[in-house]
């Protein structure tokens, strides 16, 4: 009887490897839920900016509403009011609205 109850025991590695397949199941997860998207945002983001031009109506860091003047490699002049213009980096560019959304300028 004793003898039975040996040969039901479990393989002493089968713990194991329960354990590295729930690792590789959550980081497939983690890639799908987290890593991936965020790479797609960062994508869109820099596809944006590369394509900002003159005449753009854009939303800069800050909540700063404006229309492009100038493109520069690294800077943008935006105008925020009539006369008024201020240089921005392209990278502090969040948004780019529809033309004619800002009737004010």
């Amino acid at each position: 009887m004793i003898s039975l109850a040996h040969a039901q025991t479990a393989a002493p590695g089968a713990p194991g490897m329960d354990m590295f397949v729930f690792l590789i199941l959550m980081l497939v997860v983690m890639y799908f839920m987290m890593i991936r998207p965020q790479m797609k945002r960062a994508k869109e983001q820099k596809n944006m900016i590369e394509a900002l031009q003159k005449g753009d109506e854009v939303v800069a860091a800050g909540g700063v509403l404006g229309k492009i003047t100038k493109v520069g490699d690294a800077y943008l002049s935006v105008e925020i009011a009539p006369e008024t213009e201020i240089q921005v980096q392209k990278s502090a560019v969040q948004l780019v609205l529809p033309k004619g959304t800002i009737k004010s300028i």
